[in-house]
């Protein structure tokens, strides 16, 4: 198991249009990729400009595969603009 949390800060007027597009993204990460276990789009309304994502992969190859996907680098071009800062963090499965 791999586990990538990413933690947006989107830009104050960016949000609206931001958010479907992550929406959008996940779901076509759970329906077209083999390696994708989970992806949660995550958001506070205390934090209003703040999108937590959780995603799972089978593997760090698949999520390598992901970062190459038609549908992830449409999303990233998309919207690279709206973004005012994000944190990716990267975890792998403990075995018991």
């Amino acid at each position: 198991m791999f586990v990538v949390t990413v933690t947006f800060q989107i830009k104050p007027d960016q949000f609206e249009a931001f958010l479907p597009l992550m929406v959008q993204n996940a779901q076509a990460s759970l329906t077209k990729e083999d390696g994708c276990r989970q992806f949660d789009v995550c958001t506070d309304e205390n934090r209003p400009e703040e999108v937590f994502l959780y995603e799972v992969y089978e593997d760090e190859a698949a999520f390598q595969v992901h970062l190459t996907t038609p549908h992830f680098l449409k999303f990233d071009a998309e919207v690279a603009e709206m973004i005012r800062e994000k944190t990716v963090k990267t975890y792998k499965g403990v075995s018991q």
